[in-house]
């Protein structure tokens, strides 16, 4: 097989399996149908496609037929990287902290601190955490290695984000709000969790099986593919190490916003155990925004 063939033909299988998993497990099928478009593209091509974004960058990838911006960004993650994120979670593969042990500097100790203190599981949201203080507060960080960890991740993001185009806020209305803030309103926030949740507890949900914290290899893990205006959300349990250590694999959402044109953003929702908002299901890092919805106390369904 040649470079070019190579370099096309990895990246049209990615495309067409993740098309295959967000049919199978109950997502947009126009979506679905848009991957395997985008890789039909992807393998006719005459060039390496790899050479294409190097030379001409998000713009030369989003001139093909049936791929824009967000599939453009994808493509672009795996040319960076090697690897795609959203299709490794989709698996059920997806190692936060093998993950985090590709930014320079980054070993297995940190990456497991990283993980468990912040709860990040992308590169972006470790980069929203080196810019807005909390990463340089973690155990054995510090201002200097935080400085320099921002500096290595604008490196490694800068082609990804390069496939990114930042669109003109609407005037007006919820939408306004997300795109103005470049994030999901928290009251689309908590509307996805509570889709999930609830479909989940009725078993409605097409389940994967995670590679941690699954020693017998069971799809446990329900996922669910939903649409808020310009957003699209994939909702999950938190699979991580404190979530199992308190109990709260089953309370603890992880809800991932993708944008066509913002990328790609992370949250987890959580029903608060103490103080004023006790019993309610807040955004970490949003809770004034969740109080002002003023959502009812509840209590988090269990599978």
């Amino acid at each position: 097989m040649n470079a070019v063939a190579g370099d096309n033909a990895w990246i049209a299988q990615r495309l067409r399996e993740m098309g295959q998993l967000v049919e199978a497990q109950g997502g947009n099928v126009f979506r679905a149908a848009a991957y395997r478009n985008a890789a039909d593209t992807v393998a006719r091509l005459p060039r390496d496609v790899r050479e294409l974004f190097q030379s001409e960058g998000a713009a030369g990838l989003e001139a093909l037929p049936g791929v824009g911006p967000r599939i453009a960004a994808a493509i672009g993650e795996m040319l960076a990287s090697g690897g795609w994120g959203q299709l490794q979670r989709l698996r059920g593969e997806a190692d936060p902290e093998t993950l985090l042990r590709t930014v320079p500097g980054i070993g297995t100790g940190l990456a497991h601190r990283l993980h468990e203190v912040l709860g990040v599981e992308t590169l972006e949201a470790l980069e929203v955490a080196a810019h807005d203080g909390r990463l340089e507060r973690v155990p054995h960080v510090g201002a200097r290695r935080a400085a320099a960890t921002r500096a290595a991740l604008a490196q490694m993001l800068g082609r990804v984000r390069a496939a990114r185009r930042t669109a003109a806020p609407p005037a007006g209305g919820p939408a306004a709000h997300a795109e103005t803030a470049v994030e999901p309103p928290a009251q689309w926030l908590l509307d996805v969790d509570r889709e999930y949740r609830q479909a989940a507890q009725a078993g409605l949900l097409a389940k994967i099986a995670p590679r941690r914290f699954n020693p017998r290899g069971e799809a446990w893990l329900p996922v669910l593919h939903t649409q808020r205006g310009d957003w699209h959300f994939t909702a999950l349990y938190s699979n991580t190490a404190r979530a199992h250590e308190l109990g709260r694999e089953h309370d603890w959402v992880v809800l991932y916003a993708e944008h066509p044109r913002h990328g790609e953003s992370q949250y987890t929702v959580v029903t608060a155990t103490h103080g004023p908002l006790a019993g309610r299901r807040l955004v970490r890092g949003r809770e004034a925004e969740c109080r002002a919805v003023g959502e009812a106390p509840e209590s988090a369904p269990h599978a």
